[in-house]
């Protein structure tokens, strides 16, 4: 998706080729899954890729109204659901919000480090992190059922400045 060289995208990058390429990825799950992306779907999503922050289902929902959608709390969780169901969305469970995924055709263990400052999040895989995290509970023969990485600190912009 975005260059993810440094985690974080850098100012200036080209935002417009970051969200193309995730509703072209998005569309091509959504097709392998014979699952319908439908235009609140594609909305919602988009709206989730127009930062690169984390944003709650009543911010989407501010604002699909402010564009004269008439959308109610339901929609947009159903369409939330749909997203998170085929790992196209991330929920921030401490953030009560949502992140694009940039990697949905692929299983994996999201580890999110999210800026405190600006509200930044980007997701790393870090695959010795998963397999760790794996390896753990199959120890304990514990069943995962989902995981949630949250790191909290300071993004790359938010420490120069």
């Amino acid at each position: 998706m975005c260059d993810m060289t440094d985690l974080f995208p850098k100012k200036g990058h080209d935002h417009d080729r970051c969200i193309d390429s995730a509703i072209a990825q998005a569309e091509k799950v959504c097709e392998a899954e014979s699952a319908r992306f439908t235009d609140m779907r594609r909305k919602v999503f988009s709206l989730i890729w127009q930062s690169h922050k984390a944003v709650t289902a009543y911010e989407l929902l501010d604002i699909l109204q402010s564009e004269g959608l008439r959308v109610q709390p339901p929609t947009v969780y159903r369409a939330l659901e749909f997203l998170t169901d085929l790992r196209l969305v991330h929920r921030i469970e401490s953030l009560n919000a949502y992140f694009g995924c940039d990697q949905p055709d692929c299983d994996h263990l999201g580890q999110y480090f999210i800026c405190t400052k600006c509200g930044r999040v980007a997701e790393a895989v870090d695959e010795d992190m998963s397999i760790a995290v794996r390896k753990a509970a199959k120890q304990v023969a514990f069943k995962i059922e989902a995981t949630t990485i949250e790191i909290k600190g300071l993004c790359h912009d938010c420490t120069t400045h």
